[in-house]
């Protein structure tokens, strides 16, 4: 089973860790101040670890990039471009500028003519990256209980079988994956997440989560 390191100790980067755990997976999460992952590391057992971003990178036969937008570059610089060659690197990242919502409505550093994945892709062309996990809260990313149905979790990127390994890992955390194709769809799969956070600024509502109709 392949090793997963995550580059991100927030709440997403902790949820997928968890999340990889629970599914047999080796992981190390990353982060610039360790001890924010102290709780975790007491919880993960044997098949976690923690380390510095480049450690992270080294590790993972598949990478989770999950810091804030804004953050994204600099922590894949960190990691080291040598640790991030021919490896996948699936991108939760949205670009969430640090300006505040407007009527429930986050605003983007990025606009409908290029994403922040096109803008990673095109920085690092050593990794193969893949949107995934972008369009729904940290809550809702493992096992998410909506009865019957399984939500969707759109995905792109520009190599077809980096999609297809994300893919079977999306299965497994219980989403019907909807492959949108190359990279340039994450122009569309990341304003998702500004639709996804509006019941919640506007309502308190996070429990919630997107299917495609077929």
């Amino acid at each position: 089973m392949k090793k997963i390191g995550i580059i991100g100790s927030g709440s997403v980067g902790q949820t997928l860790a968890t999340g990889f755990l629970k599914f047999g997976f080796e992981v190390m999460i990353g982060s610039r101040d360790l001890s924010k992952l102290a709780d975790w590391q007491s919880s993960a057992g044997v098949r976690g670890s923690i380390g510095s971003f480049e450690e992270v990178a080294s590790f993972g036969d598949i990478i989770v990039l999950a810091t804030k937008g804004t953050a994204a570059s600099e922590a894949l610089n960190l990691s080291g471009r040598v640790n991030l060659s021919g490896k996948i690197i699936i991108d939760t990242t949205n670009p969430i500028s640090d300006a505040p919502p407007e009527n429930g409505v986050l605003h983007f550093f990025t606009d409908l003519n290029n994403s922040l994945m096109e803008r990673l892709q095109n920085e690092f062309p050593e990794g193969r990256f893949v949107k995934a996990f972008s369009c729904i809260g940290s809550s809702l990313m493992i096992s998410p209980d909506f009865g019957a149905e399984r939500p969707s979790m759109f995905i792109c990127g520009n190599d077809q079988s980096a999609r297809e390994e994300v893919a079977k890992i999306i299965s497994l955390f219980g989403f019907e994956t909807e492959d949108m194709g190359s990279a340039e769809a994450a122009r569309a799969i990341e304003p998702l997440c500004m639709l996804w956070c509006i019941p919640g600024f506007r309502e308190n509502k996070w429990r919630h989560a997107f299917r495609l109709l077929k």
